[in-house]
């Protein structure tokens, strides 16, 4: 089945252009299931595993039924501790050239059936630190799940609003402006499935229409852009200049090895920019636990020694009570 049946609610009118979503999160959260979702298809491999399934940044598209065109990139399980620097880095490269037209959402895949890890917080907030605070401008939270909650009759705002709902969680959705839906990626419901992309294509529109209908860049995103279209200019050129096969195949080659060793270059720079912001964010996260810590020793301190006062004071009362109290003798009168 095609995307071809969506539907997208106009709620925030904006160009008709291309939408391009990338997909984040941690490995067994469902950022594949989801792009399947969204495209109508089993355009990416979606399995459950313990291990990571999508091993490398990818790009799927779709044609709407209004002719709007939607490009979902998945990523591998960049919010996973076990990845490493240069490999996160690599893959923001690949995800920078495949979404050569900038990022109009970033979708962060977390789901309903774990509980939200500091992992995945030092990943978001990584994010925000390579990438600036205007990062959560363009994010918007994707529960999966949905059938989960379905079957114990909860819905997303249950979910979110009880007292298990970690406190780093709801900071993380008050940074992105509380933009989130809920999927159900099992659900065979065709009706169910278009509703629920309407819900997100909705949000997505959001985004975009209160970025002014800009998607995200920044300095990385530039650089990488530009170097992309020096090379498709280079080889333009190259190939309008009446050179044998074999002539524009060498040319091709050197100028892709350049090209290459710029990307390399701007990856390098990333896996340093992660390094360094990432040690100071791991310091300061360690920093406000242990701040929690001490705040609650300090108050189990007070409330033991409130406790023991209370205890105290009931037994000098208890003891006063017991005390016999002394007779009072009687004076006869003459």
């Amino acid at each position: 089945m095609d995307g071809s049946s969506i539907d997208v609610v106009r709620e925030h009118p904006v160009s008709n252009a291309a939408r391009t979503v990338v997909l984040v999160g941690r490995t067994g959260n469902g950022k594949s299931a989801t792009g399947n979702s969204i495209l109508g298809e089993r355009a990416f491999i979606s399995k459950r595993s313990s291990r990571g399934v999508t091993t490398t940044t990818e790009l799927k598209t779709a044609i709407l039924r209004d002719g709007q065109q939607i490009n979902v990139v998945d990523t591998p399980g960049l919010f996973d501790s076990s990845v490493k620097s240069d490999v996160i880095s690599k893959e923001i490269v690949q995800c920078i050239k495949l979404a050569k037209d900038g990022i109009h959402a970033i979708l962060v895949i977390l789901s309903t059936r774990t509980r939200f890890s500091q992992e995945e917080q030092s990943a978001i907030l990584g994010l925000q630190a390579l990438f600036g605070s205007k990062i959560f401008d363009y994010m918007i939270a994707v529960f999966s799940g949905g059938d989960e909650l379905e079957e114990n009759d909860e819905t997303l705002e249950d979910y979110l609003g009880g007292r298990d709902c970690p406190e780093p969680l709801k900071e993380i959705l008050g940074l992105c402006g509380n933009r989130c839906v809920l999927f159900d990626n099992k659900t065979k419901d065709e009706s169910k499935r278009v509703e629920q992309v309407q819900r997100l294509l909705s949000l997505v529109n959001l985004v975009i229409a209160q970025n002014g209908g800009r998607p995200y860049t920044d300095e990385i995103f530039a650089e990488v852009k530009k170097e992309v279209m020096k090379l498709r200019d280079q080889q333009e050129d190259v190939a309008s200049k009446g050179y044998s096969k074999q002539e524009i195949s060498h040319l091709n080659e050197q100028m892709q090895r350049a090209h290459d060793l710029q990307l390399k270059r701007i990856t390098e720079m990333i896996e340093s920019n992660m390094r360094e912001k990432t040690m100071m964010l791991e310091q300061k996260l360690a920093d406000e636990h242990a701040a929690r810590l001490r705040a609650e020793e300090t108050a189990q301190k007070a409330q033991k020694s409130s406790q023991d006062e209370i205890r105290k004071l009931r037994g000098d009362l208890e003891a006063e009570r017991q005390r016999p109290k002394p007779r009072t003798s009687r004076c006869a009168i003459m």
